[in-house]
């Protein structure tokens, strides 16, 4: 269980860092909390935390980007962008869990329900005093294996594609 702080960037990636080091091959990391916050630098810590010495970069616009260590591939995530749950099922996001590797996704809780059940949920905070907060969550409860399960057989796509325009943010501030 994760619950712990950071009062620099360095701190909150040496956390990443130390999940990394730790994680498995088929985790999913659902990462949640406002901008600024500290998931992209968490995840930078992560990355770096398998061995693998690529930059790390938040995928706002790209979506995903996937980073290959030694030991393992992480896919890294971000859904801020997105409108409906079939923007990322557009993207192969069945395809991405099944692959193996390691899964982090900024904003998960803007689609909680296509997450595997089993993911691991951090809630990232900024307290009054600037420090960072990461606090594992119990996550929620009942998720399916799959995104189209989760879906049925409604429009899968939710009438936009993957690139379609919507809010821009950028959480490279961490």
């Amino acid at each position: 269980m994760i619950d712990a702080q950071a009062d620099s960037p360095e701190a909150m990636e040496a956390l990443g860092h130390k999940a990394g080091r730790e994680a498995a091959a088929g985790a999913v990391f659902a990462l949640v909390g406002g901008l600024g916050a500290g998931k992209t630098h968490w995840t930078k810590g992560f990355v770096t935390g398998t061995g693998c010495k690529a930059p790390v970069t938040s995928p706002t616009f790209g979506l995903v980007h996937q980073y290959d260590s030694a030991t393992l591939v992480i896919y890294h995530f971000d859904f801020y962008r997105l409108q409906a749950p079939g923007e990322v099922l557009a993207l192969g996001w069945d395809e991405y869990l099944e692959q193996g590797g390691v899964v982090i996704v900024e904003w998960a809780d803007r689609f909680p329900e296509i997450l595997p059940q089993g993911s691991r949920w951090l809630r990232f905070s900024v307290e009054a005093d600037g420090v960072r907060r990461v606090h594992e969550l119990a996550g929620p409860c009942g998720r399916t294996s799959s995104a189209r399960d989760a879906l049925g057989s409604s429009d899968e796509s939710g009438g936009k594609s993957a690139g379609a325009e919507g809010q821009a943010g950028n959480d490279e501030g961490g």
